[in-house]
This record gives C-alpha cells, sequence and structure tokens, in this order.
C-alpha cells in the first residue's frame, strides 16, 4: 500500500493525495508539490499514512519540498495584487467587447502564472485577451471557463440558512441535485425558493434525501385508505423528520401513528 499525504490547496476543501519524499513532513506543514498544471504551494492536512492501492486515482505525484519563508511571503504578496488584476482584466475585456463576466483571479505561489476565472452564456475567443493580459502581467495567462456553482464558490456569501455558502466553505464537489428530491421532501417548488445564489437547486436539498426515502418507504403512500388499530383511515401526510403518518378515520377524526 502507498505512504500518502493528504493536500489541500487554495480556494477548495478538496484532498489531495501526493507521496511524501521528506519522511519529516508534518501536518499543517506547507509544501511544494508537482501537479498537471505545474508547481503548486498546499498544506498538508492528511500526516503521511498507507492507504489502499483503490484511493488513488492516476499518478501518485511528488511532495518536492517544504515551503520556505520566503516562497509564503511571495504567495502572500502576489495574492495581494489579485484584486487589481481582476479590475485591469475587466477593463481590457470591456475594450476587447467580450461577451464574459470575470469572476476571480489566482496567482500560482511564484507568480509564474496567472489564472483569470469567467463565465459566459457562449464561446468566447480570448486569444488578443490573452496576449494583451501577458503583455500587462508578465507572467503566463490562463483563462478558464466556469459555471454559476463555481462561481457562486469563488465569490461566497450567505445561504438562504443565513450562513456561508458551503461551496465556498466545506463542500468538496458539487453532487448532482435534482427537482424530485424537493418534492420527496414536501418542499414548495417554487424556484426562488429551493434555488440558491447561483440560480441552481439548493445543495442541500441532497443531504437529507436518502434519510427522507428511507423513512417514506416504511409507510402508504400520502391519500391512500389504509386499515390500523383505529380502524379504515386515510394518510393526510408523511413527516420523514418526526418518523409519523398523520392519518385521517372516517369519523373524521385526525391521529398521528408511527409505521409500526
Amino acid at each position: 500500500m502507498p505512504i500518502v499525504c493528504g493536500i489541500k490547496f487554495r480556494g477548495g476543501g478538496k484532498i489531495y493525495y501526493f507521496a511524501p519524499i521528506d519522511p519529516g513532513i508534518q501536518e499543517n506543514d506547507y509544501v511544494i508539490v508537482e501537479t498537471s498544471r505545474g508547481r503548486e504551494l498546499g498544506q498538508v492536512v492528511m500526516a503521511p499514512q498507507e492507504i489502499d492501492d483503490s484511493e488513488v486515482v492516476g499518478e501518485l505525484k511528488p511532495i518536492l519540498r517544504c515551503a520556505t519563508t520566503l516562497d509564503l511571503l511571495e504567495a502572500e504578496r502576489f495574492r495581494q495584487q489579485e484584486a487589481e488584476t481582476i479590475e485591469k482584466c475587466k477593463e481590457q475585456v470591456a475594450q476587447f467587447d467580450l461577451a464574459m463576466k470575470i469572476v476571480g483571479a489566482e496567482y500560482n505561489y511564484d507568480g509564474t502564472r496567472l489564472t483569470f476565472f469567467f463565465t459566459s452564456d457562449q464561446r468566447v475567443d480570448f486569444r488578443e485577451l490573452v496576449r494583451e493580459l501577458a503583455h500587462i502581467f508578465k507572467t503566463r495567462i490562463e483563462l478558464r471557463q466556469i459555471g454559476v456553482r463555481d462561481e457562486a464558490k469563488i465569490l461566497g456569501g450567505l445561504g438562504k440558512c443565513g450562513r456561508p455558502l458551503c461551496c465556498a466553505t466545506w463542500l468538496t464537489q458539487f453532487s448532482p441535485v435534482s427537482i424530485r428530491m424537493a418534492k420527496q421532501q414536501d418542499l414548495p417548488l417554487s424556484p426562488m425558493e429551493i434555488s440558491g445564489l447561483c440560480g441552481r437547486l439548493l445543495c442541500c436539498l441532497g443531504y437529507e434525501h436518502d434519510h427522507y426515502v428511507e423513512v417514506k418507504k416504511r409507510f402508504p403512500k400520502v391519500g391512500k385508505t389504509v386499515s390500523c388499530s383505529c380502524g379504515t383511515c386515510r394518510v393526510l401526510r408523511v413527516s420523514a423528520l418526526r418518523e409519523t403518518a398523520t392519518l385521517q378515520l372516517e369519523d373524521g377524526s385526525v391521529v398521528e401513528a408511527t409505521a409500526a
């Protein structure tokens, strides 16, 4: 079984596995690693340990070295420049009259690459823009198109619950969410009420979906006539949270019953 470290990168909660060359690497250390995009600065969130081969996806790349104080200072210096680079990029987008919205910018730790994130409803020819940005910032430029859910993850904000967005704090990947989940939870089907800041269905609809499905399997469907110890009755509603059903008897009275 391979020995790996768990590394997190800036702006994401997902943990990536890398092979530790230095046995002295510890949790919370900052390290320089080799990635498909080049060298990146990451933080160790899982100390070296053995994992099953099935948990390793693709090639296991190495941790090159621990980050120095200079690396961290440089990374912070470039990070502080990002807000200004976004504004300059927006000015160039307006000059080239491109149908794209610049959402964010991110330097790698040593400033040798600058990535701009944008949204657009159509394909955009940004080759001239890239050349101009490379001339302005004197570094390698990447433009990456993202979706509206990724835009919310970058920009952040408060959800309907009043808490910071899950995608901007701890959610590591987006799972499919369907209107059927809202129906299963007896929620109003108004898009305004079950959509997040990104305009897509709320991610949290999926958090308790399995529980609702499992509980409702124990009960007859709403509207069905059943027999119980109280006599013949009709199922008015099923509460997955209380794990009970509300039943209406033949005399019009209403009782609450468990699945048993």
